[in-house]
């Protein structure tokens, strides 16, 4: 094992052994390089007059770049926007966004979490999550009705074994007794556990009610309290996007992050539709748990294992991307425009819920429950789910996911609130043509 691994390693294990244990094989091996970055880095600050360390190209002291990239980029300069930006992620970005996570989850306000580390998207912050703390054959538990990607990533990928529970109990909430009933299963078989929650959930457009939220936190703070690691992972892309009054309104990372010693909260999240910024790929990884002795010397030991697994995987995201997120943060602007989404969002989200309260449609399906981010799904009652996309969309010109047999994903978030109530009718006339043929 390199050296610094295991000087990482030590220093993980000195502030909370059950963390070190839930590391991967991989994660046990992984650093951070010094080598040329920290000579890089030392060169940067002391080699004033040539500096010969950087792989990169300069020309008259400036980046060097073409002059049809440059004057695409506007008033970001090529120093600010085509070198590599670190692995971890630009400085000020990490402390701009771990700044946010404290504004928007005020039950953080005393505790103690780690600095963001910048991902390409949060697909590729699961991806690293997977790579960092899951060994072939570990458990993650999720549910039935989830992202498909989750599959791809964490079991074709990694080699993860995928455990699934029912989403929704039959009085259409939260299937808290699923949920538990799931966690104690698999905490009685193995010593670690994962636990994959996303919020709002992407197909449902679900978030959990406050009570529902403090029944699963109970729930992963029992199973550690009872002697299991548990990974307990928040995928929260959707984050912010929530229209009704009666849901949690925060992660709960910010309830779970000092919970146990053997609770980890790993939370997933991103300008990607936070900020509206999808192809920019900007994502963050944030570790939160209890720690003895130096907690700062935990935490960079953790985003150090971390950033070596973005260094070797990709290296760095975009330098750019990050570039942009963060002007866009630090503008006076910002919440302003950012209010400005959500209202739309929301008020197309309630266009749904109008439009969906016709009787009519009654005969044709039944609505998942759905309070908030960007989609909505339908439970067909007479047609097949693929069919009705397919004959939607050869007909009508309209475009829906189908899942599964009987369920529909609706992405209200693209359609604009005046095309609401034609989109639900439009679903309805190709029921009754399928029904008719």
């Amino acid at each position: 094992m390199n050296p610094i691994a295991s000087e990482l390693n030590q220093i993980i294990e000195s502030g909370n052994k059950n963390v070190y244990d839930m590391l991967s094989d991989v994660g046990q091996k992984l650093f951070f390089p010094k080598g040329i970055l920290s000579q890089s880095a030392e060169a940067k600050q002391k080699a004033h007059r040539l500096n010969a360390t950087i792989g990169i190209a300069k020309e008259g002291g400036e980046t060097m770049c073409f002059s049809s990239v440059a004057d695409s980029m506007g008033p970001i300069s090529p120093n600010e926007s085509l070198t590599y930006a670190p692995s971890f992620g630009l400085p000020d970005l990490r402390r701009v966004w771990r700044e946010s996570l404290f504004q928007k989850n005020p039950s953080l306000e005393g505790k103690t979490i780690g600095m963001p580390v910048v991902t390409c998207g949060i697909t590729h912050a699961i991806s690293i999550f997977a790579e960092v703390w899951l060994n072939p054959g570990d458990v993650v538990i999720v549910p039935e009705m989830m992202w498909g990607n989750y599959n791809m990533i964490l079991n074709v990928r990694q080699n993860a074994r995928l455990s699934h529970y029912e989403l929704f109990s039959q009085n259409r909430g939260f299937n808290i007794d699923a949920f538990e009933k799931k966690i104690k299963e698999e905490a009685s078989k193995q010593k670690k556990i994962s636990v994959l929650l996303n919020f709002p959930q992407n197909p449902s457009g679900y978030t959990l009610t406050e009570t529902e939220g403090a029944e699963v936190a109970r729930i992963l703070s029992d199973a550690a309290q009872s002697g299991t690691q548990v990974l307990a992972v928040f995928d929260d892309a959707y984050f912010g996007l929530f229209y009704q009054d009666n849901i949690m309104k925060e992660s709960l990372f910010a309830r779970l992050c000092d919970a146990h010693p053997n609770l980890l909260a790993i939370k997933l999240d991103g300008a990607t539709k936070e900020n509206y910024v999808w192809g920019l790929r900007v994502g963050f990884i944030t570790y939160g748990c209890p720690a003895d002795g130096d907690q700062t010397a935990f935490y960079e030991a953790l985003e150090k294992k971390t950033a070596g697994c973005v260094r070797g995987n990709i290296s760095n995201a975009s330098h750019l991307g990050q570039r942009v997120v963060l002007t866009s943060m630090l503008s006076e602007n910002y919440a302003k425009e950012k209010q400005e989404k959500y209202d739309i969002l929301s008020k197309r989200a309630l266009q749904v819920k109008k439009t969906l309260a016709n009787e009519k449609y009654a005969a044709a399906w039944d609505v998942y429950p759905f309070n908030s981010g960007y989609f909505m799904c339908l439970k067909l009652k007479t047609t097949d789910a693929e069919t009705l996309r397919v004959h939607l969309l050869d007909k009508y010109g309209v475009g829906l996911i189908s899942l599964g047999k009987t369920d529909l994903r609706i992405a209200f978030s693209c359609i604009e609130e005046n095309d609401i109530p034609e989109l639900f009718e439009t679903i309805f006339s190709g029921i009754g043509d399928l029904e008719n043929s």
